[in-house]
């Protein structure tokens, strides 16, 4: 069997989709994908706890006082040093830098609360709401340096019912986010490690 896809997932919060791709891989060892690293750049994240109890190795650094390009060098190195080949955004609440993410081109996916190019950014659930939407639902898209900007990979959809709310709402387009973003990974995994997909090499050691 091939090596699995050396995978470091960014959050910022509970990392409820940490331990949604988390089980995916638990259920089938042979997904083409292992979870190597959990970063934070909010120290007190739930999810620290989370990856600890998963047994996956984390890395934290408040970003509090540092540049944008200053922190991102310091995340760089930390997945550098795991040998991490595929970044995961998993509610990390954090714009990354232009540099990081054109080192990393091709090389991160993020899952985003709404059916982009629609609701980019955030209270994604109270503008779909608001808009008068039909639909809601999640998007798997590539990071590009621009916000909520990236090629949509894949996306589920659900209904929005007269008495929603933006935390009912919330909830269900949640729980797609648990099922489609496992699937995504692996296909994407699968098709970076098959040299399927344009990516940048993987970097080195953070610049100074």
């Amino acid at each position: 069997m091939a090596e699995p896809v050396r995978v470091g997932v960014l959050i910022s919060g509970r990392g409820s989709n940490l331990l949604a791709l988390a089980e995916h891989r638990r259920r089938d060892p042979e997904r083409p994908y292992a979870i190597v690293l959990a970063a934070s750049n909010v120290p007190e994240a739930r999810g620290l706890v989370l990856a600890k109890r998963l047994a996956v190795p984390s890395w934290t650094q408040s970003h509090k006082g540092l540049e944008r390009a200053e922190f991102d060098r310091l995340l760089e190195a930390a997945l550098v040093e795991r040998r991490v080949e595929l970044v995961a955004l998993a509610g990390y609440m954090r714009l990354l830098s232009r540099e990081f993410v054109e080192r990393w081109r091709g090389r991160i996916l993020n899952i985003h609360p709404s059916l982009l190019p629609l609701h980019k950014g955030l209270d994604t659930h109270r503008r779909a709401l608001l808009a008068g939407d039909l639909e809601a639902g999640c998007s798997v898209h590539l990071v590009t340096p621009e916000l909520d900007d990236g090629p949509v990979i894949a996306q589920a959809r659900v209904r929005i019912h007269a008495r929603d709310t933006p935390q009912s709402l919330e909830e269900r387009v949640l729980a797609e986010e648990h099922k489609l973003y496992p699937l995504v990974l692996a296909a994407y995994a699968e098709a970076l490690r098959a040299g399927a997909v344009d990516a940048a090499p993987l970097p080195g050691p953070a610049l100074p």
